[in-house]
């Protein structure tokens, strides 16, 4: 059972990089900022499991280079499905880049 469960978390980690590489290339084609950095210094704030939390420095380092209402256009579904594009949204707003009320980041829309 345990070897199952480790099993299960080694490939959905797995597949989460690969989404996340994805989703890389082409955001990075059609935005600009340091999207690496961000899913690096950023990805255990925006995780849907886990408790909202405020981002590190670093995190917000690297927000603020990043054009955030351009990624909010493109985020790809397969994205949505390992990030809370509601705390995503805290995320940046913690960064000193909040987003306008209204604004739909993915399927989330700003309230």
């Amino acid at each position: 059972m345990a070897t199952s469960t480790i099993g299960f978390t080694i490939y959905l980690t797995l597949v989460s990089t690969i989404v996340i590489a994805f989703t890389i290339t082409v955001v990075s084609a059609q935005c600009e900022g340091d999207l690496q950095g961000l899913i690096e210094q950023c990805a255990r704030y925006v995780q849907k499991s886990g408790p909202q939390e405020t981002p590190s420095q670093k995190c917000c380092n690297v927000v603020k280079t990043v054009n955030v209402p351009c990624m909010c256009e493109i985020i790809p579904p397969e994205v949505e499905r390992i990030v809370s594009m509601e705390k995503a949204v805290f995320v940046v707003a913690s960064c000193g880049k909040p987003l306008p009320h209204g604004t739909k980041c993915g399927d989330y829309t700003v309230p």
